[in-house]
């Protein structure tokens, strides 16, 4: 069985698309239950953010498992399959394991280094190890994502390379501006009670708004919240500091009012379709601005800047009233090249030919930036065309610089984190208004900085997937080791039997001499190879050495599964309540923990 992830994220998808393809709860659960009832998986996790959708799971047929994860994810999205193919992207094995780690670390993030992918990688686990999806490589392989994702924080200053992506949100609404600065003494509205709704409400308040209202679906949730929230943040001694944040909660069906007093809004819902709608939106700002909360248009009488005259030509022998151009230029309309198109504008089709043949002289001083004698003659005669049918050129002026027209500053800020989008993405047009979305926010990451300490990730990353990789390629082998031990238990227990029907007369302390006696003999003779053969099995191209033991010591296949099936069913740590039971019949799991062979690299780390 082999990792297979296929997904897609902001970085291969289009924020429409990943908007559509969001999964629900119950959508999660019912993939991971059709994922592990297909034939080519095994096991399943689903790991689904405001940014990205992956299916993980433990896979016997590379190209079978793509082809089915990928037909799952496109049913249990509602994105038709070959609409979705284009965006999805596939890893296996290794590449798989690098994904992953990325992924909790951070690094393939919207804000690099963010932290709260830890956390939702945790639910991810959970929720598989509930619904029994998750087995041995998707436990170990999650675990120590956490471990990585946890390192990488740690050791690094990759927190300085980034921040959650409701601090950046914020940074986006406020313009440059410092967050805190800029919310301190705002009114907010916080819309859901989740765990981004969450973060989002505790920043806000440790920026010091003035008050702060949580709405939800669920009014306990909201209040619960608030509460929390009230209890952290709000009335303090003086010497505590200056924080004072009022906090309360409302039902959804009092958004629209409070929507009319809050200056910042932040959304993240679990809904399917908008929370807030433009109309609402716009009665909700209409009187703020000082101007109703029209959309934003072109303006076809803003005010325009003057363009300086452009350079006109003295060169002898043009056909056109240079003086007449030059007059024009400084009574301040906007003056021409004599090799422009519009020197030639209105020209009749006579002038126009004599232009033609004059610029065709070549006699035109041709500095840097100007078009070429073949490239202004093919020009020139393809107006003198147009100017046989309609008697004159058409006017075609160089277009000029418009000023935008001055708007209010915005009145109310909105940020939506959720996916599929609360907020209507048309009340960006509506004065006194700005939106930041996932949309926007990821184009604004794209070109974000990263810190040096990204770099000192990626070497964690690389470190933890090697030692990942070479503890897997040693499990591999575990089964074999504990069969031959298994095998080797047996044959000592038949010799003993043995020598109890011809030696009859031995009392219980001779009998439990000889019997620790040959248990010795046959664990140190197999001590030294079976150490060895997971060192040899934990380097690349070391799973032949399986083969090999079961090959050289006739082991049964089917006591090797056996043993594979039941380190299956354990969960996920390699032991349960009944193995390695001193003197119990396991004698190979007595004597062989898979523990004891781990690599000095990852022996101890936690």
């Amino acid at each position: 069985m082999s990792l297979l992830v296929v997904g897609l994220s902001h970085r291969s998808a289009p924020v429409s698309v990943l908007e559509r393809a969001a999964l629900s709860a119950d959508a999660q659960i019912k993939l991971l239950q059709d994922t592990v009832a297909a034939e080519p998986a095994a096991e399943a996790a689903v790991l689904a953010t405001c940014n990205r959708i992956e299916l993980y799971a433990d896979v016997d047929k590379f190209h079978a498992g793509v082809a089915e994860l990928s037909t799952l994810l496109a049913q249990h999205s509602g994105v038709g399959l070959e609409e979705l193919t284009p965006y999805l992207y596939v890893h296996y094995e290794d590449r798989a394991v690098h994904h992953f780690f990325s992924v909790a670390c951070g690094l393939d993030s919207m804000v690099v280094g963010e932290g709260q992918i830890l956390g939702q990688i945790k639910d991810a686990l959970a929720t598989a190890q509930e619904l029994h999806t998750a087995g041995r490589l998707l436990n170990d392989l999650f675990q120590q994502a956490l471990r990585v994702g946890k390192r990488a924080h740690s050791e690094t200053g990759i927190d300085r390379a980034g921040q959650s992506l409701v601090t950046f949100g914020l940074e986006q609404l406020s313009s440059g501006a410092p967050v805190d600065a800029w919310l301190k003494g705002k009114r907010a509205l916080v819309i859901g009670a989740g765990s981004m709704s969450s973060l989002a409400a505790a920043t806000l308040a440790r920026a010091g708004v003035a008050e702060l209202v949580v709405a939800n679906r669920t009014f306990d949730r909201a209040e619960r919240l608030a509460a929390l929230l009230a209890e952290q943040y709000g009335q303090r001694p003086a010497e505590q500091g200056d924080l004072d944040v009022l906090a309360r909660a409302v039902p959804m069906e009092s958004v629209p009012g409070e929507l009319t007093r809050a200056d910042v809004v932040v959304s993240c819902t679990g809904a399917t379709g908008l929370v807030l709608t433009a109309d609402l939106v716009a009665e909700a700002v209409e009187g703020r601005t000082g101007a109703p909360a029209v959309e934003r248009a072109a303006d076809s009488a803003a005010v325009r800047s003057g363009l300086p005259p452009t350079s006109v030509g003295s060169e002898d022998g043009c056909p056109l009233d240079l003086a007449a151009v030059q007059g024009a230029a400084v009574q301040g309309s906007t003056g021409f090249s004599v090799m422009g198109e519009a020197a030639v504008a209105g020209m009749d089709a006579a002038t126009l030919e004599q232009h033609a043949a004059w610029v065709d002289n070549g006699t035109v001083d041709r500095r840097e930036g100007r078009r070429t004698p073949e490239i202004d003659t093919d020009a020139v005669a393809a107006l003198a065309a147009a100017a046989a049918t309609l008697g004159r050129v058409p006017e075609r002026r160089r277009p000029e610089p418009v000023a935008e027209v001055p708007r209010p500053l915005p009145v109310l800020s909105l940020l939506d984190l959720a996916m599929p989008r609360d907020i209507d993405a048309a009340v960006h047009r509506l004065l006194g208004v700005r939106l930041v979305d996932i949309e926007s926010l990821a184009e604004a990451s794209a070109d974000a900085p990263m810190a040096a300490d990204v770099d000192e990730v990626r070497r964690i990353v690389s470190d933890e997937v090697a030692a990942f990789d070479a503890a897997q390629r040693a499990a591999h082998i575990t089964p074999t080791v504990v069969a031959l031990r298994t095998m080797a238990a047996d044959v000592v227990a038949g010799e003993i039997a043995r020598l109890d029907g011809r030696l009859p007369g031995l009392d219980d302390k001779q009998r439990g001499e000889i019997t620790q006696t040959v248990r010795r003999v046959v664990d140190k003779l197999l001590h030294a190879p079976t150490v060895r053969v997971k060192q040899l099995a934990a380097e690349p191209g070391g799973a032949g050495y399986a083969d090999a033991l079961r090959t050289l010591f006739d082991l049964d296949p089917e006591t090797v599964a056996a043993v594979s099936r039941a380190d299956d069913s354990r969960d996920g740590t390699g032991r349960d309540e009944d193995s390695a039971a001193p003197g119990g019949p396991d004698f190979g799991r007595e004597n062989f923990d898979s523990s004891n062979f781990e690599s000095a690299e990852n022996r101890g780390r936690a």
